[in-house]
């Protein structure tokens, strides 16, 4: 899936508008993007066996952010939120459970992750810390983080 630019017309050939090359949706951040590439190219760089990485989506309304990951198997008691200022920190450990069984002679493949993880996401607002709601259902965590409203203009009188 390779597009070429045309020479000197800045236009991309080999790509249309709908295609994968931009989501039209999601405005464009350079600073975010540049975070998320180096959140990918961390976690390829470092292999842990005893470590995973659940797909988390993160989107925002005018009323607050919303967090939903990707933690079948895990129950509540095994999920830690903390929330320290705009910062939300998830973390969870996901046992082996395959470990616990004695008849198993030898795995032939293996593809889910287990042991611990962490992932934190800043948010650009202020939050609402008492207002946070988390849930997890089916397998999914959701998280609700509304936003404080931004402080009324304060009029300074000029001496």
């Amino acid at each position: 899936m390779g597009g070429t630019y045309a020479s000197g017309a800045g236009e991309l050939r080999g790509a249309s508008r709908a295609g994968a090359w931009y989501d039209p949706v999601m405005s464009w951040d350079p600073v975010r993007d540049v975070r998320a590439w180096q959140e990918r190219l961390e976690r390829m760089a470092v292999h842990h066996a005893d470590s995973w990485a659940p797909p988390i989506d993160v989107y925002e309304t005018g009323e607050c952010y919303v967090v939903t990951a990707e933690l079948p198997g895990l129950t509540r008691e095994e999920v830690d939120l903390a929330l320290e200022d705009t910062r939300l920190t998830i973390r969870a450990r996901r046992t082996d459970r395959g470990q616990e069984r004695r008849d198993v002679l030898h795995y032939h493949q293996v593809e889910r992750g287990h042991g611990a993880f962490a992932r934190s996401f800043d948010f650009a607002d202020r939050i609402d810390v008492a207002g946070v709601e988390a849930q997890l259902a089916d397998g999914v965590l959701t998280i609700k983080i509304p936003k404080l409203a931004p402080p009324p203009a304060r009029r300074i009188e000029v001496r």
